[in-house]
């Protein structure tokens, strides 16, 4: 397992999954191009403001899915992450997003632009577009997270059942984020 695979699988194991909230869908279709998009969906305890902050701001992405989280003061639709703690901007382990639209307290749309060093099957990766989609359900938030452009290749196989997993952990993160507060990253 390579060193990125190897940090998430720590961090989201530590995490367990909230008991009060509702499970994550899981949708996967295949396209007329035999390409495959995936849909993460989840209700989130928190007003779609709360929850826009979450997704689209370095300090929201560290209450939930990564300990460290960065933007540019030249380029702040570029967001770096890493898994790692010990990582800093431009570290062989991090990862980048390039927001690619925005409709605030609605729509992030982004692209990996990105990986850590090692991540398997990098190359297909680069193709996929993920988009957040957020609507009101009552007092929570809906999140939808739609993952468009997996190839219909063995290297798209292995990223679809990778991210199957990983996005289901990661929203259901989210889901505790908003139930029991931020995660504390230097307790884990």
């Amino acid at each position: 397992m390579n060193h990125y695979a190897a940090a998430f699988a720590t961090l989201t194991a530590a995490l367990a999954s909230p008991s009060a909230a509702e499970p994550v869908r899981i949708t996967t279709q295949v396209e007329a191009d035999r390409s495959r998009t995936m849909v993460h969906e989840a209700v989130i305890d928190g007003a779609i403001t709360d929850v826009w902050t979450a997704i689209s701001t370095p300090q929201g992405w560290m209450s939930w899915a990564v300990p460290l989280a960065w933007t540019y003061p030249a380029d702040t639709d570029v967001l770096e992450t890493s898994y790692d703690n010990k990582d800093r901007p431009g570290s062989p382990g991090t990862i980048q997003q390039r927001f690619i639209a925005r409709i605030p307290g609605r729509l992030l749309v982004f692209r990996t632009i990105k990986a850590p060093e090692g991540f398997p099957n990098w190359e297909a990766y680069r193709g996929v577009t993920s988009v957040f989609e957020l609507e009101p359900a009552g007092r929570k938030t809906r999140v939808r997270l739609t993952s468009l452009g997996y190839p219909d290749t063995d290297a798209g196989t292995a990223l679809v059942g990778f991210f199957e997993k990983g996005n289901a952990k990661a929203l259901e993160n989210l889901q505790r984020r908003f139930l029991t507060g931020p995660i504390n990253w230097n307790k884990r």
